[in-house]
């Protein structure tokens, strides 16, 4: 993929502000500073490429501590007074060891996030997945196409639907016994794990067709666990 430099209108300071984002998911890594040799740096390399304020000098991301930035994709706002940069982390992004530069590191972990970690809940999931999935169900929720699984199960009302729901919630339970009996008999999960995922899969997305036979954005249901957090 080619990344061609955007039309950019620099401050009085030869300077432009510079958001980076995880193309995994979307979470705002960090806010740095651009000028047009940083942005040439950026795109010419792959790496992102900031200008320190500091020490008023072009510096790569990562060139210390070898979490670099792979560029993505790069554009501007509205106004073209902005960038918004999007890139593939190959570590922590935050200076004190942490995913982004604005995130508070979890208690008990001496500032440090484990970043791919196998099996670790601090590693990224990589959620964007579901909006493609969301964006994929409202469309046959649209145009409710001939031979679309999703489309017959909407036009089934919410009968057929939340029906679907309770029985992938059953097959979930089944599942997470199955890989508990595997891990009380000290036995190889690999297929009991992989089996879980799969159906809790499956309850996710009949969870969301539901959602979209009702009307209801899944928006609203992050919403609900945010106030809940809080």
């Amino acid at each position: 993929m080619t990344v061609t430099a955007p039309d950019l209108r620099f401050g009085a300071d030869g300077l432009a502000p510079a958001i980076v984002q995880d193309v995994a998911d979307g979470t705002v890594l960090m806010l740095g500073w651009m000028d047009a040799e940083a942005l040439d740096a950026t795109i010419a390399t792959g790496d992102v490429h900031f200008h320190s304020r500091s020490r008023d000098t072009l510096w790569r991301k990562g060139e210390t501590s070898g979490n670099f930035l792979r560029l993505v994709d790069i554009a501007t706002d509205c106004d073209a007074d902005a960038l918004l940069v999007t890139a593939e982390p190959t570590g922590p992004t935050g200076h004190r060891g942490t995913r982004t530069c604005v995130e508070s590191s979890p208690a008990g972990s001496e500032g440090r996030v484990a970043f791919d970690g196998e099996g670790d809940p601090t590693a990224r999931q990589g959620f964007a997945t579901l909006e493609t999935l969301w964006t994929t169900i409202s469309a046959r929720a649209t145009d409710r196409p001939a031979g679309s699984y999703t489309a017959a199960l909407l036009n089934g009302g919410v009968d057929a639907t939340a029906r679907k729901v309770a029985e992938e919630a059953t097959e979930v339970v089944m599942a997470a016994k199955d890989d508990a009996a595997a891990e009380s008999n000290a036995a190889d999960r690999t297929a009991t794990q992989h089996a879980l995922a799969g159906e809790v899969g499956d309850l996710v997305y009949h969870a969301l067709v539901l959602l979209a036979e009702r009307g209801v954005p899944p928006s609203l249901v992050l919403d609900e666990l945010r106030a809940r957090a809080r």
